[in-house]
């Protein structure tokens, strides 16, 4: 089981968006993904939620965590996502960094192009890895 990690700042926006896109679109006997940030916020920002419920994925009571130690132990690969220097650094995992704009206060479109954005890059690490799910 391959677990990528998802790595933002605020874990309220890209990374949260990423996550749920992954965990939707992936084979989860062979990939599954987990998100953290390195400052996490209260909660999902509410444009993320909003776009997100327009593709049929509910983000709603989903709670940003702390990327810890022992969570990022758990990573074989970790994409950060735009977070510069406060990005972690976890020993062992493959590291690539999906340089995004913050969703936060952005107008509901722009944060489509965002979660559309991260979509495809999903998208593309699936199919690369043939982690795809089958159904």
């Amino acid at each position: 089981m391959i677990r990528i990690l998802f790595a933002c700042v605020h874990n309220a926006g890209r990374s949260q968006m990423a996550a749920a896109l992954f965990n939707r679109m992936a084979d989860p006997s062979l990939a599954q993904a987990i998100s953290a940030g390195t400052q996490p916020a209260i909660g999902i920002h509410p444009e993320v939620l909003s776009v997100m419920r327009e593709v049929g994925t509910e983000l709603e009571g989903v709670t940003p965590q702390f990327l810890s130690a022992d969570l990022a132990s758990q990573a074989n690969i970790l994409v950060t996502m735009g977070c510069g220097e406060s990005c972690p650094v976890v020993p062992g995992a493959k590291r690539e960094d999906w340089e995004l704009p913050d969703p936060k206060g952005q107008p509901l479109e722009r944060v489509r192009q965002i979660r559309d954005e991260i979509g495809r890059r999903v998208q593309e690490m699936l199919k690369a890895n043939g982690w795809g799910s089958v159904g």
